[in-house]
């Protein structure tokens, strides 16, 4: 097994590169490029990081020449041979050439665009622009870049031994996080730690953890390389982006307000089975659901990633009942701020009144929380979000206003379009 505290100490990024493949990324950035490719691949759009933890001043903390160094070397990489066989012709969801020809050749030849860096308040303003299918694969990359560059900074002044104990500690955490999930009857839980994870050889340590020590209660990771390397499941359906970028482009109230079903209606045509899963928080899930169309109610499931999660899948449960669906036949995957006691606690309450699966993200591949002084390794909310399409604003509203993004006058009137009433702020976890 790599000895992660040994290569730590003797780091350097010409041969270790924080991003070592364009299959470095998540299951769904690949699925949703896809869609956007078809569907809208000359749309214009702005992706920019967004540091939600303020007093992390990572432009004090990140050197902006080794920043740089790693951003220019994404731009270097092309698939693989190896990697192109394993995306045409791999079996995922149960389907066979999920990637059709024409997006594999397009992603075979991909260029990440160039980036805008600098500095501000203590903080970096990192920007990509161009076509959104170009332009939206930076995303996971960015975060993995800023999110390890962080830890590095942090780790550089560790001795051998130090950094040693630091590690055996990390691993003794998570290990007793398995132990605690392991007697869980009916358990399915996937990495989604990619976008914020303490490394690449950490969260593909962690990988390997679960796959060890909960053998068929582990069903996969979001990550395309790891999924590859360790023969898994690669697991990802839908995010945000879609609705966001498709809001913005509507020409009229009313046109914002389908623009959600749009895009599932886009996403229905490609997909069936377990990619059919609703993400009804962009714009607020009360509203999403109320005037959904009814062929949504045939959906798998629903993802629950924001506001109470108790909530969430109590208001979805309600909502296929009265569509005439049995909820027990449904899929409610939760993935917001999970960590052991949230996972077995909502899996009680839920087990047998839906089918219940846990997309587990920063606190699995990043819980380095009372490790070190001061606690600096500790993670922190770093998000890389489309703000613009075809110069239009982007807005998010999800169910926790803390998670909201977008100018005010724009929030304002997507919560009047999507008849959003009070929301409970929650504080964001990660």
């Amino acid at each position: 097994m790599l000895d992660i505290a040994k290569r730590v100490y003797n780091h350097h990024w010409k041969i270790d590169p924080i991003v070592r493949s364009l299959l470095d990324t998540d299951f769904y950035k690949l699925l949703m490029c896809q869609s956007v490719f078809r569907n809208r691949p000359d749309t214009q759009v702005t992706f920019s990081l967004i540091n939600r933890t303020t007093d992390i001043r990572l432009a004090e903390l990140i050197d902006e020449g080794e920043l740089r160094e790693q951003l220019d070397h994404i731009r270097t990489l092309r698939l693989a041979r190896g990697e192109s066989t394993w995306l045409r012709g791999n079996t995922f969801y149960g389907k066979r050439q999920m990637f059709r020809p024409d997006f594999m050749e397009w992603y075979e030849g991909l260029q990440l665009p160039p980036y805008h860096l600098e500095k501000r308040d203590g903080q970096y303003e990192l920007t990509f622009e161009g076509r959104w299918p170009e332009v939206m694969m930076w995303e996971i990359p960015a975060l993995a870049v800023l999110m390890e560059l962080r830890s590095r900074a942090v780790l550089q002044a560790m001795g051998k031994f130090e950094l040693q104990v630091l590690y055996a500690r990390a691993m003794t955490k998570l290990w007793e996080k398995i132990e605690r999930l392991r007697p869980v009857e009916g358990l399915k839980l996937a990495d989604f730690g990619t976008r914020r994870r303490h490394s690449f050889l950490w969260q593909d340590w962690c990988v390997q953890a679960m796959i060890e020590g909960l053998g068929p209660k582990f069903v996969g990771t979001s990550n395309c390389l790891i999924a590859m390397r360790r023969d898994i499941e690669a697991i990802g359906t839908n995010a945000h982006e879609l609705p966001m970028v498709y809001a913005a482009l509507a020409e009229t109230d009313e046109d914002l307000r389908q623009a959600p079903y749009r895009v599932l209606a886009d996403w229905h045509e490609e997909h069936d089975g377990n990619l059919r899963i609703i993400l009804p928080d962009t714009f607020g899930t009360r509203g999403f659901l109320q005037h959904a169309p009814d062929w949504l109610a045939g959906w798998t499931g629903i993802r629950v990633d924001s506001g109470d999660p108790v909530e969430g899948a109590e208001t979805a449960i309600a909502w296929w009942t009265e569509r005439g669906e049995d909820p027990r036949k449904k899929l409610i995957i939760f993935s917001d701020g999970l960590d052991v006691d949230v996972i077995t606690d909502l899996h009680a309450r839920f087990a047998g009144r839906a089918r219940i699966s846990f997309g587990w993200g920063t606190l699995l591949t990043n819980d380095f929380r009372g490790l070190v002084p001061g606690d600096t390794l500790a993670p922190f909310s770093l998000v890389c979000k489309a703000v613009s399409a075809n110069g239009r604003p982007t807005v998010k509203l999800s169910d926790n206003p803390n998670k909201a993004m977008g100018p005010a006058d724009e929030v304002a009137r997507y919560k009047r379009v999507f008849d959003v009433g009070a929301q409970r702020p929650l504080d964001v976890v990660v």
